[in-house]
């Protein structure tokens, strides 16, 4: 095929890539050793290239030919032959974990730079163009938080928003919503932006031993939505996971019979909205997209009805017969909620305070709290992405991979949210990841771009393959084979040619 003239610049994608290291292996899939790979496009060309990260964790476990640091899903333990002194110390040491800087989920951008990031305090600088893995950033030395999310916001100053959980500051467990600027004032030329990190805001958790398990959030242009979901981790267990001999994935649980709440916070005041909103138990990983209208916040999220995803990853599971054996009992669900923000206060208890059209509701209860209903949107998406200049805006589309009862995506998926319109491309034995939506340099609609995303094929003998689609029609424009056994990834970026520092500056 064909690749559009004005397409230059780079695909960069992040995933899991080593699962056994000389006789030890990972437990789940969400561990293995990031590895990065990319797609620079070039006048009409593409090339490849792939190399691991070279965090502090590779390189230990790599010196060791063992899995010396423990990841969320396998634990790891000193060598047995060590003596009782330095073993009883090293179980002590453990209380509050010094987490991986195996950064395997996705990457951000900051200012001029790009971080390999996970959901752990670390985030390593890589190089995008030769993906040398650079310097080690570590929040917690610029805002107190344990764990961040891997998916970071960006607004239209540059500046990332990101959140993160504080469980050690006082006993006073708490979500922190901090803003890294792109650039540093010229003075301080030497500094990175890092330190000029600002805490926008913090919520408190509703559990101080209990704080909700998230792994995005959401933005209009006036608010940050934040969703504390019944999917909790527990710190005490955490904190005796390496005595009791556990990985910290058994220390999250989901609280069926628990509420899920909404928290809105208002970017100009950095105040929390003080209306109570929540709606039933539910997990969810991805946010869609947001926007306000007319007094009211929308915002799409990708809800399941349990955490049974999670399990499906380990290793164990994912034997030869993985697709008949796993069956997801719950069905990943696009709900969109309509929030009334401004709202009649005398209004009835029971009442529906939803006022534009939508088949979501808002429901006054007896103690002033309300309690939302969404419209159910579609099922079987997920690794949704957008054309991110209508993040926070209203907007119609949204790409994705589509999965039937089993994780493995086997479509990529165009969906109207306004008409629920769906549009796919699909082949036999492939498996697509997470598609990126690039805007064409004069596009006039929504849609007018491409979409780029890599496909693996069930068979290893058949070589994978990066997949052009034209976005408004999702056909086919072109596709380059690679003859390498290519992973499947998690998340990435396309970054055009014009933010690539040339290699002299």
């Amino acid at each position: 095929g064909q690749l559009p003239t004005w397409l230059q610049g780079i695909l960069l994608r992040n995933g899991p890539g080593m699962h056994t290291i000389g006789d030890t292996k990972y437990n789940h899939w969400f561990d293995g050793l990031a590895l990065l790979h990319s797609f620079t496009f070039k006048n009409g060309e593409v090339y490849y290239r792939r190399k691991y990260l070279r965090s502090d964790t590779y390189n230990c476990n790599i010196e060791a030919n063992r899995i010396v640091v423990s990841e969320f899903g396998t634990m790891a333990y000193p060598d047995p032959c060590k003596n009782i002194f330095a073993k009883a110390f090293s179980y002590l040491s453990h209380t509050i974990p010094e987490f991986t800087d195996n950064c395997l989920i996705n990457i951000m951008k900051t200012g001029d730079d790009f971080y390999a990031t996970s959901e752990t305090n670390f985030i390593r600088k890589i190089n995008p163009q030769t993906l040398e893995t650079l310097e080690k950033v570590d929040y917690s030395k610029y805002v107190a938080v344990n764990v961040a999310t891997a998916h970071p916001h960006y607004d239209s100053a540059g500046n990332t928003l990101n959140m993160g959980t504080s469980i050690v500051d006082k006993g006073k467990t708490k979500y922190i919503l901090f803003k890294i600027p792109p650039s540093v004032p010229e003075k301080e030329k030497k500094k990175s932006c890092f330190k000029h990190l600002e805490v926008v805001c913090s919520i408190p958790s509703r559990s101080l031993l209990h704080p909700s398990y998230y792994h995005s959030f959401g933005i209009t242009e006036n608010y940050i939505i934040f969703i504390e979901q019944p999917f909790k981790l527990d710190i005490v267990k955490m904190a005796t996971a390496y005595i009791r001999g556990v990985n910290w994935a058994s220390c999250l649980a989901f609280h069926k019979d628990d509420k899920t709440w909404f928290h809105f916070v208002d970017k100009k005041t950095k105040k929390e909205v003080s209306t109570k909103f929540y709606t039933d138990a539910m997990v969810l990983f991805h946010h869609i997209n947001a926007y306000e209208e007319d007094g009211h916040i929308i915002f799409d999220v990708i809800a399941y009805a349990d955490n049974s995803l999670y399990n499906m990853f380990y290793l164990k599971s994912l034997s030869k017969d993985f697709e008949e054996n796993n069956k997801l009992t719950s069905v990943p669900t696009c709900k969109r909620f309509v929030v009334p923000l401004q709202y009649d206060k005398d209004a009835e208890v029971g009442s529906n305070l939803v006022t534009i059209p939508s088949t979501a509701t808002a429901v006054k209860e007896k103690d002033g709290s309300i309690y939302c209903q969404p419209e159910i949107l579609c099922e079987g998406l997920e690794l949704p992405r957008i054309n991110y200049d209508y993040n926070g805006k209203k907007y119609k589309y949204v790409f994705a991979t589509k999965v039937q009862w089993s994780p493995v995506p086997t479509k990529v998926a165009k969906f109207n949210v306004q008409t629920k319109e769906m549009l796919h491309w699909e082949e036999d034995h492939c498996w697509p990841s997470e598609p990126i939506f690039v805007p064409s340099p004069d596009a006039k609609e929504e849609d007018d771009g491409i979409v780029l995303t890599c496909v693996v094929m069930t068979n290893p003998k058949e070589a994978p393959f990066l997949l052009v689609l034209d976005a408004k029609t999702f056909k086919e424009l072109g596709r380059a084979t690679v003859n390498v056994e290519m992973h499947l990834d998690l998340h990435g970026m396309f970054i055009p040619e014009k933010d690539l520092k040339t290699e002299t500056e």
